[in-house]
């Protein structure tokens, strides 16, 4: 290999990068300042859940660990009380 062809391996490699670089997500509940989520506030959680009634996880919504717990338990509050489904109707 030459030197030249290894530059182009080097940028073409580190443009990869950059276009497959994604970016990260930030808990919504934070930037809201919102230290408690309502588990009566089910406009809100219904965005965390799937058409089918399984809770979204982190990765997928962004939210901090303390928030995704919260929200969590909140989800499941709302489905012991019949706010939310637990399955799809």
């Amino acid at each position: 290999m030459t030197t030249a062809n290894t530059n182009e391996t080097a940028a073409a490699a580190a443009a990869k990068n950059r276009r497959n670089k994604k970016k990260k997500r930030v808990c919504a509940f934070c930037a809201d300042n919102i230290d408690r989520i309502d588990y009566k506030d089910v406009a809100r959680l219904r965005k965390y859940i799937t058409e089918r009634g399984k809770i979204l996880p982190r990765r997928i919504t962004g939210n901090c660990a303390r928030h995704q717990r919260q929200l969590t338990k909140a989800i499941k509050r709302a489905r012991q009380i019949a706010l939310l489904p637990y399955t799809v109707e």
